[in-house]
């Protein structure tokens, strides 16, 4: 299946917002509309990219707005952006969801103690190549790391596009280590001090911060694509997340196509991208990504 996108808003303000164009030319939801599995018998998932590699803004799908177009997240009526953290530039894989996932926030997590964080499950695709702002990728899942963040259970799924050089040789978190070494603990520590620049304290985990392997992440998929299945089908509270999809016909949250364009129709015009801000010593680059 090809997706595409289109923009509404300027980039780098409180009106940008990427909608997703499905296969037919209809409007989708990137959240509920696009397939969990690319490939089910192969174990093969689509990923969303909200965040390029090397970037700063930090982008979501929004749980909230209508067809949850990916958006930049607000603190205190302001943009986020993440702080380069020496040695890192902004983010250091292409990061992103998986679609038709959720992590329950009334849910207790057997393994971590914790509650679900309220999200689609976060992926970092590891590949060498600089995805775009709503690309829709086939990637394959090598592990998954658990941050226990403010009381909440966040796991970041460890995946690389099955088109990767090195996607035949990565299969669990041991061959990372061997292929790419280094890259593990580096995420390890990004994740772990990318907020203390704000003032906040270091990030805490589950299991010692250690990765776990394919297995144990394929489990942590279904059980957050069971809980999805329970929030788009009315058996769970949504307590403000849209469940407006065009695809999902035995869901009672279904709108036409046609009622799916207004949606778009109503956002901000497309405009020219606006200053990104400078945040002192960690400063954020005036660069947007650039594919390879």
């Amino acid at each position: 299946m090809s997706y595409s996108i289109v923009e509404k808003g300027a980039l780098n303000s409180l009106q940008y917002q990427v909608y997703f164009v499905g296969p037919d030319g209809g409007y989708v939801s990137p959240f509920h509309d696009i397939p969990l599995y690319a490939s089910k018998e192969k174990k093969i998932f689509n990923m969303v990219v909200e965040v390029p590699r090397w970037t700063n803004a930090k982008m979501e799908i929004s749980k909230e707005e209508k067809l949850n177009p990916i958006k930049q997240d607000i603190k205190k009526g302001k943009l986020r952006y993440i702080n380069n953290c020496f040695p890192h530039h902004g983010y250091i894989w292409n990061y992103g969801a998986f679609p038709q996932t959720w992590e329950n926030p009334k849910h207790i997590d057997a393994h971590t103690l914790q509650k679900g964080d309220n999200d689609p499950l976060d992926v970092c695709e590891i590949g060498y190549k600089v995805k775009k702002r709503g690309d829709v990728v086939q990637v394959k899942v090598l592990g998954v790391m658990a941050l226990i963040d403010e009381g909440e259970t966040d796991w970041k799924i460890l995946a690389i596009d099955v088109k990767d050089p090195l996607a035949d040789k990565l299969n669990g978190v041991k061959d990372i280590e061997e292929h790419m070494p280094g890259f593990l603990a580096a995420t390890h520590e990004w994740f772990k001090i990318y907020k203390m620049p704000t003032g906040k304290p270091a990030n805490q985990f589950a299991f010692e911060g250690k990765p776990k392997d394919r297995e144990f992440a394929l489990e942590i998929i279904c059980q957050a694509h069971e809980q999805w299945n329970q929030l788009i089908h009315g058996k769970a509270d949504p307590a403000g997340i849209s469940c407006m999809c065009t695809s999902l016909k035995e869901s009672k949250f279904v709108i036409s196509k046609e009622d799916a364009a207004a949606v778009v129709h109503a956002a901000p015009p497309a405009a020219p991208a606006e200053d990104v801000p400078e945040m002192g010593l960690c400063k954020v680059m005036k660069m947007d990504y650039q594919p390879i």
